[in-house]
């Protein structure tokens, strides 16, 4: 399968995936600030350490995409990977390895944050941010799957 395709394409992945990721990243990071207001003690000190952790890592990993953007449409190579944890990967050479890591944390995420029931935190503006990100991702995903079965039938 020629990997210039649209569908494999950094670009489209960094737009499709990674962005997605990162929205839920940043929510999740939103939601558990508002989690910290409504605690006291440890857990409260625990949820807004986290909130703020997941917050900047979800503008990291959101910077990184873009810049992956960035790199394809400027016809260079990009020094960086799609997010953080995959940057770390380069470190033992397996930064594809790191970003399956980084792609079951934000499932992970996306499930907490269903299943919690803080996902009914989220402002009207936030869950629309959070639906578009959902549909953007599960669209692409579906539409990558189509495209890799019909290529493997042309050979």
């Amino acid at each position: 399968m020629p990997e210039d395709h649209l569908f494999l394409s950094p670009a489209f992945q960094a737009l499709t995936i990674g962005l997605p990721f990162s929205v839920f990243k940043l929510l999740f990071g939103r939601l558990s600030l508002m989690a910290a207001a409504e605690h006291d003690g440890t857990l409260s000190l625990f949820l807004w350490a986290l909130g703020w952790l997941v917050a900047a890592w979800a503008c990291s990993d959101l910077l990184m995409n873009l810049g992956r953007v960035y790199f394809q449409i400027a016809g260079k190579p990009s020094p960086i990977e799609y997010c953080t944890i995959a940057q770390a990967g380069r470190l033992f050479h397996k930064p594809r390895l790191f970003l399956a890591v980084d792609t079951l944390i934000s499932f992970s995420i996306i499930c907490f944050a269903l299943w919690s029931g803080w996902i009914a935190g989220l402002s009207r503006l936030e869950s629309y941010l959070w639906y578009a990100a959902t549909t953007l991702n599960l669209i692409s995903i579906s539409l990558v799957n189509i495209w890799i079965e019909l290529e493997k039938g042309r050979q």
